[in-house]
């Protein structure tokens, strides 16, 4: 399992291809968890990243936290609308781990506030998820050829073109 900026070292294409796709949806990933009864949940989540960490954080109470809290594996999906995958595309799956740590809680709210507003500071956390990556692909179009980039710890990243 690798941190955020473990992965980005170990995986920078596809990474690059994450965060460029993540900062262009505003933040919005698409979280697959699974439910109580084994099937597949999908959940809108603005995940962040902060102190070398992917974070996913948010609303209390939700199924989707629920979710991980019973099972902690997911898969995060770059959001898009682009059926030609024109600007790429990148997913990461995992395992989350709760940390429970209210000083670094609150560093993060103030870090969130101070780049958009949104003020959860002195706020407590039912939840506060560091995600785990155990894998990650990308693809890309590359002088009009699929490009797919599949990442696993312990290995380079690989790229295989498609015609």
């Amino acid at each position: 399992m690798a941190t955020w900026t473990e992965f980005a070292h170990a995986a920078p294409r596809t990474a690059g291809v994450f965060a460029r796709r993540h900062a262009a949806t505003g933040n919005l990933c698409l979280l697959a968890t699974l439910r109580s009864d084994g099937f597949p949940r999908i959940s809108p989540l603005e995940p962040r990243f902060f102190e070398d960490q992917l974070w996913l954080v948010g609303m209390p109470g939700t199924t989707k936290f629920r979710d991980l809290a019973r099972d902690p594996r997911f898969c995060l999906h770059t959001a898009t609308v682009d059926t030609e995958v024109k600007e790429g595309d990148a997913k990461l799956w995992g395992v989350v781990e709760d940390v429970r740590d209210p000083a670094l809680h609150q560093r993060w709210a103030t870090a969130l506030y101070e780049e958009t507003g949104f003020d959860l500071r002195g706020r407590e956390f039912d939840h506060f998820y560091a995600a785990d990556i155990v894998g990650g692909s990308a693809v890309e179009i590359n002088d009009g050829h699929l490009e797919i980039t599949v990442w696993k710890p312990g290995e380079p990243e690989r790229t295989v073109r498609k015609d």
